[in-house]
């Protein structure tokens, strides 16, 4: 089944809550010849259209769908967002923060639907380029971010989790 996708703020309830998992499942996964997992909450200003936004990965033939408390909305498994970064003169830049699916669902494609969306969006509002940023420890979205067709960039953040960027060049939309 194909996952749907709902834009909502980081401060909303769901998604506030699957970050938090993010969060934790990240520190008790990180490396410790790295050091400690830093985790830092999203500005909520930096996911408002049009200069980003914040998706929950709905799961409608999974837990919740079909009727019950969440009101047929699905269940809310995964989660992700862009937001535009400064960028030299004739770069429109935008940043994947915070792809990320419960174990769960993990190798049902919703990731890769996911990115997939983020993408669109980005392209839609004039992306040139997408970046992100990963941890070499993340293998499976290592994976993800190369078939997807990013390639590795010297790094454009300072972000203390992170051991590998990347980059993927963006068509301008016809």
């Amino acid at each position: 089944m194909t996952p749907r996708f709902e834009p909502a703020a980081v401060t909303d309830a769901a998604a506030h809550a699957l970050l938090t998992e993010y969060f934790e499942h990240r520190a008790q996964g990180f490396p410790a010849a790295q050091g400690s997992y830093s985790t830092t909450y999203p500005d909520p200003r930096d996911f408002v259209p049009p200069n980003g936004v914040f998706l929950l990965v709905l799961d409608e033939g999974g837990e919740g769908g079909g009727g019950g408390a969440d009101g047929g909305r699905g269940a809310a498994v995964g989660c992700g967002g862009i937001r535009r970064l400064d960028a030299p003169a004739g770069i429109v830049r935008f940043e994947v923060k915070h792809l990320w699916m419960q174990p769960r669902t993990q190798g049902r494609g919703f990731g890769r639907a996911l990115l997939g969306e983020l993408e669109r969006r980005a392209r839609e509002w004039g992306a040139t380029e997408l970046v992100l940023d990963t941890n070499s420890s993340l293998r499976a979205a290592d994976g993800l971010y190369r078939s997807s067709g990013f390639a590795e960039v010297e790094p454009y953040n300072d972000n203390p989790n992170a051991t590998t960027w990347f980059a993927k060049p963006l068509g301008r939309v016809p």
